[in-house]
């Protein structure tokens, strides 16, 4: 059988999954693994708060739990990466969190890394992440597009918005990478890239490209304590 990576968004908005979906069309690719993509339903329309975060844990959990029988590997498709050491207690199937693995993409593609936030809250959760990962030191900031993640459907006002901050990030903060602090914002990568002239990371992409590799040469997860 197919190994099937399942990435899971966990805020209840379907337009997102979607997005992220289709932005995942150049990993499928014959022989698999298969990516399948699920709705948090009882996720917030956006998860924009620490306590968004906190709340999603338990629900997303328990999807981990029972979709593992059928999984190979799990994505959280939230770049506050909600639950994520709890979700890899959950199973001993590889587990990927779009924060983790934007982040850690970008220090590959450049030297100093940016991130564009959703909301200015959002930037103290992606210092604490920098931190937490030890990375500061090539961190060049995180600054926020002031839209919730319902919003970033508004195509025009998105772009117009996401070029401002990556103009900012890339001329006042130096930033040489830029990383997608969202994942309703993966349909702008492509345009974003080619007016910013940097490389500029999608981290659903970036996990799911993680997952792939981690099944095709069969990395195994570490045993739970």
């Amino acid at each position: 059988m197919t190994d099937r990576i399942l990435v899971i968004n966990p805020n209840s908005s379907q337009g997102v999954t979607d997005a992220m979906d289709r932005a995942l069309e150049p990993l499928r690719m014959q022989g698999g693994p298969a990516i399948a993509c699920a709705t948090l339903a009882e996720g917030p329309p956006g998860i924009e708060t620490a306590r968004h975060v906190a709340e999603v844990v338990p629900p997303l959990c328990a999807m981990i739990g029972r979709e593992d029988n059928r999984s190979d590997a799990f994505v959280i498709a939230c770049f506050s990466d909600p639950g994520l050491h709890a979700a890899r207690e959950t199973t001993r199937k590889p587990v990927f969190g779009i924060g983790e693995a934007g982040l850690t993409t970008a220090l590959n593609l450049g030297e100093r890394v940016g991130v564009i936030a959703i909301l200015p809250a959002s930037t103290r959760r992606h210092g604490r992440m920098v931190r937490t990962l030890g990375i500061a030191e090539r961190f060049a900031g995180s600054l926020a597009i002031d839209m919730g993640v319902v919003e970033l459907a508004d195509e025009g006002r998105t772009s117009g918005r996401l070029r401002e901050v990556g103009r900012r990030l890339k001329d006042e903060k130096g930033a040489d990478v830029v990383v997608l602090g969202c994942a309703g914002m993966a349909r702008y990568r492509a345009g974003l890239q080619d007016e910013l002239g940097i490389p500029v990371v999608d981290p659903t992409q970036a996990a799911v490209g993680m997952a792939v590799t981690a099944l095709r040469v069969g990395f195994r997860s570490p045993a739970r304590a």
